[in-house]
């Protein structure tokens, strides 16, 4: 009921994406009953979507709220391709980074790596694949085009070096999207049939400036994991699945080492030996991932947490991982500056 709700959080970017800079409240529109609830915009670049979350949780846990709904919305299309880049380069460092694009920003991390640890080109090409494949049994992705992984791991008309070594297949789609969730207090989650608690949820920023960091590694989404683990009980080994930020495919490569999945320099170990895959180990963006789901910036956060909760509690459709009962939720902002992993599992 509406009227149970005592305050909505937005996760919305926009950084000039469009001209409405003031839109928290466009959710009191949805019905009446919401009049005079208390709503607040966050932003944490593409982490936004989880910084919402996340405070909301913060109010239900002060006892400030029973009942919350978390809202992450972004629309980008308005934009032409260099107005996207432009809205976009907000989330680095001005100083230093003003003229960087984000696929420059994230094809700098893979010639670190490339450069430490071999070209990596067809791992990330396996990892587009992977994710496109995926995707197919996502009703909601973005794109249902299966891409094989010759045909991402050659340049093409069709699939363009972007900024080199990152191809078109390698980065996220410009999306306009939404996604929703309500979240509870305890004493109010046994008036529901499916409800998924947070076992951990952790946040890390990192230093903005890329030059104070070793673009080689993720050492934030490292620490990140490292705290999570520490504070859910548990170790990579225990999780059934898990939704990553792969913004671009080098990310996704990145995240396979941070999350303890294989040692650092070798996180094509993961995909070689298919631990990643959806009938893996441990199954990475069985979404289809921002890569080919999409990534409508402030709604990715939300999206991610709405899907593993689906998996938790047996409603994934045909994205469903058998006897999923610990997810994991990395979602982060900007270069792996802002950080957020959630570990989730079924209530009750």
């Amino acid at each position: 009921d509406p009227a149970d709700i005592d305050g909505i959080w937005l996760g919305n970017f926009n950084s000039g994406l469009v001209k409405d800079g003031f839109a928290s409240s466009l959710a009191l529109n949805v019905d009446d009953r919401l009049r005079f609830t208390p709503a607040t915009r966050l932003e944490n670049a593409c982490a936004s979507g989880s910084a919402a979350i996340y405070a909301a949780r913060d109010a239900i846990r002060a006892g400030w709220a029973k009942t919350v709904l978390v809202i992450g919305a972004e629309k980008m299309t308005a934009q032409d391709t260099a107005g996207v880049t432009a809205a976009l380069s907000g989330a680095s460092y001005q100083a230093e980074e003003a003229d960087v694009s984000f696929p420059e920003v994230f094809a700098r991390f893979a010639r670190k790596y490339f450069e430490a640890n071999g070209d990596h080109s067809l791992t990330l090409a396996k990892i587009a694949a992977k994710n496109h494949a995926n995707a197919m049994k996502n009703p909601l992705a973005h794109l249902h085009k299966a891409l094989d992984v010759e045909f991402c791991n050659t340049v093409s008309d069709r699939n363009p070096m972007i900024a080199a070594p990152l191809r078109m297949s390698d980065c996220s789609l410009i999306s306009d999207g939404a996604a929703a969730l309500v979240m509870v207090a305890d004493e109010r989650a046994s008036a529901f049939d499916r409800v998924v608690r947070f076992r951990a949820a952790v946040q890390v920023n990192d230093f903005l400036p890329m030059s104070r960091r070793d673009l080689a590694a993720f050492d934030g989404p490292f620490e990140a994991f490292r705290r999570a683990y520490a504070a859910a009980g548990i170790t990579v080994d225990d999780l059934d699945f898990a939704e990553v930020h792969d913004c671009f495919t080098i990310a996704e490569l990145l995240v396979y080492e941070a999350m303890g999945l294989a040692p650092r320099g070798q996180g094509a170990r993961a995909m070689e030996e298919g631990h990643v895959m959806a009938d893996g180990r441990l199954p990475v963006n069985l979404s289809g991932g921002l890569k080919a789901k999409g990534h409508p910036v402030g709604a990715t956060g939300v999206s991610m947490h709405v899907l593993a909760a689906r998996q938790l509690t047996g409603c994934a459709g045909e994205m469903q991982k058998a006897g999923a009962d610990l997810g994991c939720v990395f979602n982060m902002g900007g270069s792996a500056v802002a950080n957020y992993c959630s570990i989730l599992e079924p209530a009750g």
